[in-house]
């Protein structure tokens, strides 16, 4: 199992940046699979970004392809995702999300593992 906590959201005006991180504990974080998905009120949860257990793989939304960038630290058990030339639009509540397979997902019921969410609030 592993225990998934974000942090870094927070008020940015329109073309700023942000810094997510999700902090995992527990054990084999190296095994994992990565991802970001967010979700906006009244939506359903979407995906954002994803990487492969060993960093090699990324995959991204159409949405945010050319201004988000997902990385990941396997010796501080870390994913981070990098939010750049933010839009009122990325305004959401962000989670980060973990799991074990051979091919790495980009939809909620991929996922088995969440953390609680950080909120990002973008304004114009």
């Amino acid at each position: 199992q592993v225990q998934l906590v974000e942090s870094g959201g927070g008020l940015v005006q329109a073309g700023g940046s942000l810094r997510l991180s999700c902090a995992a504990s527990g054990r084999a974080f190296s095994s994992y699979n990565m991802g970001w998905f967010r979700q906006a009120p009244g939506k359903e949860r979407d995906f954002v970004a994803a990487v492969s257990f060993g960093a090699g793989r990324k995959y991204y939304a159409d949405s945010v392809k050319g201004r988000f960038t997902i990385s990941r630290d396997n010796a501080e058990n870390t994913v981070y995702l990098q939010m750049n030339s933010l839009k009122p639009e990325d305004t959401a509540v962000y989670y980060c999300a973990a799991d074990i397979a051979p091919r790495v997902g980009v939809r909620v019921v991929d996922y088995d593992y969440w953390g609680q969410g950080t909120q990002v609030t973008v304004s114009s």
